[in-house]
C-alpha cells in the first residue's frame, strides 16, 4: 500500500494556539465562544481536499459503496439541478435542498450528471463513515478539529480567514463561497457556482488550499456544543450515531445566513450524512 497516492501531505510543527473566537462574527450556540488555548503535536495533512479521482482510486482498489449509494439518494443543492427537474422533497426551513434520487460521488446532481469534468474537484456525498474507510485504506486518518484550525490558521494568530482579516484583500478573490443574494441569485464573483478545483485559490502560508469554502471538511471528532481546552480536541471514539464535527464552511455559505467560512467556524452532522457540499482532507 505504499504506492498509494493521497495528494502532497505537509508535516507541521506542533504548538499553543488560540482556538476558537472572541469577535463580533462568532455563533456562540456553535461553541466557537470563547477562544481558548489548545494544544496540538507535530502532525501532517493534505494540502488539498480529496479529489474526485483520489476516491475513485480508493473505490476501484476496495469496491467500496458509499451510504449515499445505498441509500440510493442524497442531497443537492436546487440551484445546480437542470431544468425541468422532477419534482423532489425538500428540506423544511432549507427548501434548497432537494432530495435527489440517484446523486451520489459519482453522479453529483444525479444520474443526468457526473464527475468527468471535475476529478480534479473534491469528492462530495461522502458520508464520515465513507471518509474513515477511505482513510483506513490510505493508512491516514482525519484530522482533529483542533489540528484542522491549527493548520488552516496557518500560523496567523486569531485571524478571520486562512489568509488574514480581509474577505477580498486588494480585491482579490481568495475562496469559493456565494456571492448575490441566497439561494436565488449568485454572482459568481469568484468564478464558482457548485465546486471549484481543490487548487483553485491561493494557498495558506502553511500550503493549506481551499481550507474555507469550497466544501465543509469532516473532522474526527465528536461534535460538541461546549468544547474545552484540550479534550475536546484529542482523537475519540464517540457513538456509532452522535455528530461529527465539520469545519470550513462551502460553496453555498453566505454572511446573510451562514457565516461559517472562517477559520473558527465549525458545524456538525451525522456520520451517516451525505451532501453535495460535504468533502475531508486527511492527516497522519
Amino acid at each position: 500500500m505504499a504506492d498509494i497516492d493521497i495528494g502532497t501531505l505537509v508535516e507541521i510543527t506542533g504548538g499553543s494556539f488560540q482556538m476558537g473566537t472572541n469577535g463580533p462574527f462568532g455563533y456562540p450556540q456553535d461553541g466557537e465562544q470563547p477562544s481558548r488555548s489548545v494544544d496540538v503535536g507535530t502532525f501532517a495533512i493534505s494540502t488539498t481536499a480529496v479529489t474526485a479521482d483520489e476516491f475513485a482510486a480508493f473505490v476501484d482498489a476496495t469496491g467500496h459503496v458509499t451510504q449515499a449509494e445505498t441509500d440510493g439518494w442524497s442531497f443537492v443543492f436546487a440551484g445546480l439541478l437542470p431544468e425541468p427537474f422532477q419534482d423532489t422533497a425538500g428540506v423544511v426551513g432549507a427548501e434548497w435542498w432537494r432530495q435527489v434520487l440517484g446523486a451520489s460521488w459519482r453522479h453529483p446532481e444525479g444520474p443526468q450528471s457526473d464527475i468527468s469534468t471535475r476529478s480534479d474537484h473534491p469528492v462530495v456525498h461522502v458520508s464520515w463513515n465513507d471518509a474513515v474507510a477511505y482513510c483506513a485504506w490510505a493508512q491516514a486518518r482525519l484530522p482533529t478539529e483542533a489540528e484542522w484550525e491549527f493548520a488552516a490558521r496557518g500560523g496567523l494568530t486569531e485571524a478571520t480567514y486562512p489568509w488574514g482579516d480581509q474577505l477580498n484583500p486588494d480585491g482579490e478573490q481568495r475562496c469559493n463561497i456565494w456571492h448575490g443574494t441566497f439561494p436565488s441569485n449568485n454572482t459568481c464573483a469568484d468564478g464558482w457556482y457548485g465546486t471549484a478545483p481543490v487548487t483553485a485559490f491561493p494557498p495558506n502560508e502553511f500550503g493549506l488550499f481551499n481550507a474555507v469554502g469550497n466544501v465543509w471538511e469532516w473532522c474526527t471528532n465528536e461534535f460538541t456544543h461546549r468544547p474545552s481546552s484540550g479534550a475536546c480536541c484529542a482523537p475519540t471514539t464517540p457513538s456509532l450515531s452522535s455528530p461529527r464535527t465539520m469545519k470550513g464552511g462551502s460553496y453555498l455559505c453566505h454572511d446573510s445566513y451562514c457565516f461559517r467560512y472562517r477559520v473558527a467556524a465549525r458545524s456538525s452532522n451525522t456520520p451517516d450524512t451525505a451532501t453535495g457540499n460535504i468533502g475531508f482532507r486527511v492527516a497522519r
